[in-house]
């Protein structure tokens, strides 16, 4: 929790006793010495004063500093006041006069210090003494320094108090926004498992549910044709578990810190080979000259891998054209078109997210994506990403 600015740290008990200790200390040595000051035999009111109400008023003194952080200006310009008719209490009156410089504020502070010289010339002479009385600027030389000293300690204390403060806030605002980072990075990591768990799993599970349908609407196949999709079913089950696998163990730390091989362009291919094999009529066109970096290839991968899923999904039997061109320098241009659908079959559910992960992906990319119906049936899924020029390239 942190403290509102300006205000005092809590004190355990023990800091407190220790303080109104060493104030009783001083308070003892004073009236010891005043006490021998008096000439012997010397009787009166006032001797008797010092030996007993003197006292008294300095143990209030000490029991209202226990309030001095309550009310400071208060408490130490009343001790100050009491001190002159209390020796025993000019401890007291010094750790009041502290106590209120610690708050750092000029005007309260040199009006109590003022006072507190102010009654230390006139307890001066509130005694009988053996000796005479020091010059006036002796008498007041004295008091203005040990005031000047009180005070210089008491202002330091609290600028140590106010960086000590200063330091708690920032370390806990550092920590809240390390927390709040932490919670960021976790949401968004969250999303990318997530994005990368659709743009793995949905395309191996759309066309396994693809062969399902077929196999559940078709009884008239041949046997051969029912074992081959048979197989394909358990193949793609096969490797969907495998790719799962993969997605998941990003969530564990390996001990090696290796994260599995992320796709590239060079992987179109066989993306493209088993889309064929799941009987999926796809035409692939590569023509790029060279390697776009890492982040543009897997995105490129993935808009191709969405857009063989989303055929699968929604235009089985379709004929499905991919093209993938482009150089560095003028970007790189990526197109999934399907003819439409030439049977009904029921395809697995839509989840509704791949469009919109796979668009946030290219945006992140720097690129723009485009997707819509063809006006003669189909639909076209298509994207321009930036291929800049690596230095050194020319």
């Amino acid at each position: 929790m942190i403290a509102e600015p300006g205000a005092e740290p809590r004190r355990r008990p023990w800091q407190h006793v220790w303080r109104l200790l060493a104030a009783a200390l001083v308070g003892v040595v004073l009236w010891m010495l005043t006490a021998g000051q008096v000439p012997p035999g010397h009787g009166g009111p006032r001797v008797a004063w010092l030996i007993t109400g003197d006292p008294l008023l300095a143990v209030a003194c000490l029991i209202a500093l226990l309030w001095r952080r309550r009310f400071p200006l208060v408490i130490a310009s009343a001790v100050v006041v009491v001190s002159t008719a209390s020796v025993l209490a000019g401890g007291a009156s010094m750790l009041a006069l502290g106590s209120l410089a610690t708050r750092r504020r000029p005007v309260e502070t040199a009006a109590v210090a003022v006072l507190s010289v102010v009654s230390a010339l006139v307890a001066a002479d509130f005694y009988p003494r053996r000796d005479q009385l020091e010059p006036l600027w002796l008498l007041l030389t004295v008091p203005v320094l040990l005031a000047g000293i009180v005070v210089a300690v008491g202002a330091a204390v609290g600028a140590r108090r106010e960086e000590v403060r200063s330091l708690r806030e920032r370390a806990e605002s550092a920590e809240r926004e390390q927390a709040a980072r932490a919670a960021e990075a976790r949401i968004l990591e969250r999303h990318r498992i997530a994005r990368e768990m659709h743009d793995v799993l949905a395309h191996r599970v759309s066309l396994v549910a693809m062969q399902a349908g077929v196999l559940g609407h078709r009884a008239d196949l041949p046997p051969e044709q029912v074992a081959e999709l048979a197989r394909g079913i358990a193949d793609g089950s096969h490797q969907a578990l495998e790719e799962l696998r993969d997605v998941l163990g990003v969530l564990r730390a390996s001990p090696d810190g290796l994260e599995p091989p992320q796709p590239s362009l060079a992987d179109l291919p066989a993306l493209i080979a088993d889309a064929r094999a799941l009987g999926v009529d796809v035409t692939y066109t590569g023509t790029t000259s060279g390697e776009p970096p890492d982040a543009i290839a897997r995105t490129v991968y993935r808009i191709v891998q969405e857009g063989l899923t989303n055929a699968g999904k929604h235009a089985p039997g379709a004929r499905v054209t991919v093209t993938v061109e482009g150089e560095a320098g003028d970007g790189l241009r990526v197109a999934v078109r399907d003819s439409g659908a030439s049977r009904s079959v029921a395809g697995p559910p839509a989840s509704g997210f791949g469009l919109l992960g796979l668009a946030e992906r290219v945006t992140l990319a720097g690129g723009e994506l485009d997707h819509h119906p063809e006006p003669g049936g189909g639909f076209v899924l298509g994207a321009r990403l930036p291929w800049p020029v690596r230095e050194g390239s020319e």
